[in-house]
């Protein structure tokens, strides 16, 4: 009878530990979707983008996180759909175990950050750590690979926004100059250079461009 019992407690106990760590998963699942996806390159350069035009909140910060969700979700649907198939499907079967379902979980998305991760960033993290070169590069651990991945996404996304910024520099260093010649010292410059950087985004389809070389640099 109390093998009986320590054995119910014993089952018990391994439900609330994967419950807990369900619920754990869960809490962090945000901020996973915005270190280890495409996420981070993409509302950095979107930002990048708007503070180019200079119109402060437009588009609003909402928008701004809706289109780089999507987007996301977009780029990454590949991977998602691997680890759905490897993963998450066999598990809830009970093909799989929950560790097993984790490993498999882990291939794509190593497979992903890798592709994005310069070897420069990922050697760095590797010293840092104190840490034998892993002879394979899916063997690198997750706590060396997301660092890593982090800062080349940050790279990545500020070579693009200096691109952005210099057509619409280019635009208010000439109203600068023209009104100065002008002796129109007192008016703001952003004043009279919006309208033509607004203008000039339009014009160009800025919008399709962004998306475009944004969805490129992950291929």
């Amino acid at each position: 009878m109390l093998d009986i019992l320590k054995q119910q407690a014993t089952g018990t106990g391994q439900n609330w530990l994967q419950i807990l760590i369900l619920l754990t998963v869960l809490a962090l699942i945000p901020t996973i979707l915005i270190m280890t996806t495409s996420f981070t390159r993409i509302v950095v350069i979107l930002s990048f983008a708007r503070n180019a035009l200079g119109t402060h909140n437009m588009p609003p910060n909402q928008i701004i996180i809706g289109i780089a969700l999507f987007l996301t979700i977009f780029i990454m649907s590949p991977t998602f759909t691997q680890i759905n198939s490897e993963a998450i499907q066999p598990y809830l079967k009970g093909q799989i175990t929950q560790e097993q379902a984790f490993k498999n979980a882990e291939i794509p998305m190593k497979t992903f950050m890798l592709k994005q991760t310069r070897e420069k960033d990922l050697s760095l993290f590797i010293n840092l750590s104190k840490i034998e070169k892993p002879k394979k590069a899916l063997d690198t651990p997750l706590t060396v690979l997301i660092p890593a991945f982090i800062i080349s996404e940050l790279r990545i996304a500020f070579q693009i926004g200096f691109l952005i910024y210099l057509p619409f520099l280019l635009i208010d260093f000439i109203v600068a100059s023209v009104l100065m010649s002008m002796g129109m010292m007192m008016v703001p410059p952003i004043m009279i250079s919006l309208p033509f950087k607004v203008l000039l985004f339009v014009m160009v389809d800025g919008w399709y461009l962004i998306t475009n070389s944004i969805v490129n640099t992950f291929k």
